[in-house]
């Protein structure tokens, strides 16, 4: 996929309004509505919510940190990143329709002050060098083709003792990758390299001391959770099915059977800029 392919993939012209309905629907106060009730449907990655917190968890932030969330999707994680530290962060994403409906969902949350998305592309980040004191990004790299130029461009903008942090499904031991899954229908624009060959590239462009934690187990447990819910028929309201759109238990199954078989890896790392 080229860089418009994969806006494509992801983006839907009426997320806001779907989101905003089926908040409305929930019963939830628009005009008084906070991240919490956001956040089952605006962490758009595997496991969502949970996921950010246990990154979150590892991140050495200060108060007056500046922060880059590099694929930020809604903008859940970097409105959690903004609260739960009293910082502020800046979210860059290639899909248009994720910016501009994460950037209506900051407003609706009162948190433009401390909040902003913006489009651009990961391996071509349009700020300075030394910009930021920490980045992070969560499964964004599948769809990344030149993975060594998106981590040299985060490791830029770092400044000098800062952090990048990453979650992603690695490339597993075994067997071929099952389709379609939520980064690719059958795939097309897909680059999922294993965890080793992850950390080496880090590496390569100047990031120490990785801390690597294999989290399959976990994902495997939430797929299922999510699973059994939508056999049963008890999907909730509000989810990351909203934004998957058509397909997205399919998916879901597909996403599950290639942890359990090592055809993928999930993992978190954290590393830093010497």
């Amino acid at each position: 996929m080229t860089d418009t392919s994969v806006a494509d993939h992801w983006g839907r012209a009426d997320l806001y309004d779907t989101i905003t309905t089926a908040l409305w629907k929930a019963g939830a106060d628009l005009n008084a509505l906070t991240i919490d009730q956001l956040a089952p449907v605006d962490h758009f990655h595997a496991r969502g919510l949970p996921a950010t917190i246990e990154l979150a968890n590892e991140l050495p932030v200060s108060p007056d940190s500046r922060l880059l969330d590099i694929g930020c999707g809604l903008g859940g994680p970097a409105r959690y990143m903004a609260d739960r530290f009293g910082v502020s962060v800046t979210g860059i994403d290639i899909t248009p329709s994720f910016v501009e409906t994460g950037n209506r969902l900051t407003e609706l949350v009162r948190m433009t002050d401390r909040v902003s998305l913006q489009q651009g592309d990961g391996c071509d980040l349009p700020f300075d060098d030394a910009s930021f004191d920490g980045a992070y990004s969560q499964h964004v790299t599948m769809n990344i083709a030149d993975r060594a130029r998106f981590f040299a461009e985060a490791f830029r903008v770092i400044v000098t003792g800062g952090f990048f942090a990453l979650s992603e499904h690695g490339r597993g031991e075994w067997g071929e990758l099952l389709h379609p899954v939520p980064w690719s229908e059958d795939g097309s624009g897909e680059f999922l390299i294993p965890p080793q060959e992850t950390c080496s590239l880090l590496e390569e462009v100047g990031f120490v001391d990785i801390q690597l934690t294999h989290t399959g187990d976990d994902y495997l447990e939430a797929y299922q959770r999510v699973i059994s819910l939508a056999e049963a028929g008890k999907t909730p309201a509000l989810g990351i099915h909203l934004v998957m759109g058509k397909g997205a238990l399919e998916k879901t199954r597909n996403s599950a059977r290639s942890i359990a078989e090592h055809r993928t890896h999930p993992i978190r790392l954290v590393c830093g800029k010497p």
